[in-house]
């Protein structure tokens, strides 16, 4: 999963992530903007997990999600 991509289209995205990750809260979410840095440490703090534990499910989550092509609009 290319996260440019993921932070250019994070409105797209955010929806996958909300679904995947329901402990986040909206403003979470919008502090993330699609940056895989900050989800690690927001996913550590909403579900009290280590740095490694996060990193693991942003892996799946990546490898589930990597067929995902967001529409764009001109």
């Amino acid at each position: 999963m290319n996260w440019d991509i993921v932070e250019g289209n994070w409105k797209q995205f955010k929806g996958m992530v909300k679904a995947e990750w329901g402990n986040l809260p909206d403003d979470y979410l919008d502090m993330i903007a699609g940056k895989r840095v900050v989800l690690v440490d927001k996913l550590q703090d909403a579900y009290g997990i280590t740095k490694n534990e996060a990193e693991q499910l942003i892996k799946r989550f990546e490898k589930h999600n990597n067929d995902y092509h967001p529409k764009r609009y001109s």
